[in-house]
């Protein structure tokens, strides 16, 4: 019914419209600023920073799910496995692809070696809350996420 892959420069178009109908469904289309020619460079150029798998339905080969990664370093943990975005089409979803995609992210943490794995979820989006509480997923309180667009990063270097 599906088959999950390795992903492919080819695949980056399926992809892209798959992050924003996750921004749709997240409630923030605006906040996408990415673009193809920026995931295929950060994805495929000399230095790759992320990695992703496709999940495919077998009838059609169309791609209708993702899971984008990467790795970081916990000074407390050692490496991780982060999953940046993983996302389902919401016509699929609820028929087992998400399963299996997940299941082989998880199988990429332990083969790259890693201590586990991190992602964040909406505190609003209950389907996915209890996807991950049938996995065992720890879901901390205390930590808050915190960013810096580039805009105010040389906004504040150049005061």
């Amino acid at each position: 019914m599906y088959t999950v892959r390795e992903g492919k420069k080819e695949d980056l178009p399926a992809i892209f419209d798959l992050i924003k109908e996750l921004a749709l469904y997240e409630k923030a289309p605006e906040e996408v600023t990415n673009t193809l020619e920026m995931m295929e460079k950060d994805g495929f150029g000399p230095q790759p920073v992320f990695g992703f798998f496709v999940v495919v339905r077998d009838e059609d080969q169309s791609i209708i799910g993702t899971a984008i990664y990467y790795f970081r370093y916990s000074t407390w943990k050692g490496k991780r496995l982060y999953l940046e975005d993983y996302i389902i089409t919401e016509q699929e979803r609820g028929k087992g692809a998400g399963k299996l995609l997940f299941e082989r992210v998880l199988a990429k943490s332990l083969e790259e070696k890693c201590t586990g794995m991190m992602w964040q979820v909406l505190d609003w989006n209950e389907p996915a809350i209890k996807f991950y509480e049938k996995y065992g997923a720890s879901f901390e309180e205390e930590w808050l996420n915190c960013h810096l667009q580039a805009e105010e990063i040389t906004s504040l270097i150049q005061s």
